[in-house]
């Protein structure tokens, strides 16, 4: 089975415009999330999917510099752009990616891919249909039968989020929910805020930028500093409705 992964991005986030090309440890937070894609060596390619609005020039330019192919979409329908990228490909499955998570594991994509790929009967794969890792290293991948029936049902909100209207309409689409160990739901190591900023800085700055980090060595090192944990604790992740 063929994996193609996509990246969404754009500089125009409501909280933390431009957060996608921040220089995090020496790269751009979309240049961690493509290298961890990429050295997961589990995907057959990787499209970064933003938007046809000017400002997003820059991550077009970024798109280049990193090597990696790009296609320009609706600003706030994202799902349509994820069925634009598929158009035209030969590949069964999508796997997502938001441009806001530097601190992703190659061993959690590669293990993913590996379970879809076992499963035929599939439809959709998550990390987080019940939350064990940390916000911001979740891993899902959504099969092309499944995506196109979201691209054909879905309206509102779930246009933004692209997998949402399959996993809560799946219909006939079977679901598989991966967990892991040690569970650290309650930890954040995603990019929304300043104060993510301050967290993810504070993991790059002690813990280098020159690799992506196993997920139980971030998770281990993050529970031996609460001070670090806290910096963002406070934050609330959005409703699917806030988009």
């Amino acid at each position: 089975m063929r994996i193609v992964g996509i990246v969404q991005a754009r500089m125009g986030s409501t909280r933390l415009p431009g957060k996608v090309l921040r220089e995090l440890g020496g790269r751009s937070v979309l240049g961690w999330v493509v290298r961890a894609a990429r050295e997961a060596g589990a995907l057959d390619d990787l499209v970064v999917a933003t938007t046809t609005e000017s400002a997003d020039d820059a991550v077009v330019a970024e798109c280049r510099r990193l090597g990696v192919a790009w296609h320009r979409g609706p600003v706030d329908d994202v799902l349509t752009r994820f069925a634009q990228v598929m158009r035209g490909r030969h590949e069964e499955a999508v796997m997502r990616f938001t441009a806001d998570c530097p601190l992703l594991d190659p061993a959690l994509i590669r293990e993913a891919a590996l379970v879809f790929r076992a499963i035929p009967w599939l439809g959709y794969l998550s990390t987080g249909l019940e939350r064990t890792l940390p916000r911001g290293l979740d891993v899902e991948i959504v099969g092309r039968a499944a995506l196109e029936r979201a691209d054909a049902e879905a309206t509102g909100f779930h246009r933004t989020h692209v997998t949402s209207y399959v996993y809560e309409h799946p219909g006939d689409t079977r679901l598989l929910g991966l967990a892991y160990r040690p569970v650290a739901g309650d930890l954040r190591v995603t990019l929304d805020t300043e104060d993510d900023w301050r967290l993810i800085s504070r993991v790059v700055d002690e813990l280098g930028g020159d690799r992506c980090l196993p997920f139980r060595t971030l998770v281990s090192w993050l529970r031996l500093r609460p001070e670090v944990c806290g910096l963002n604790a406070h934050v609330r992740q959005k409703e699917l409705q806030e988009a």
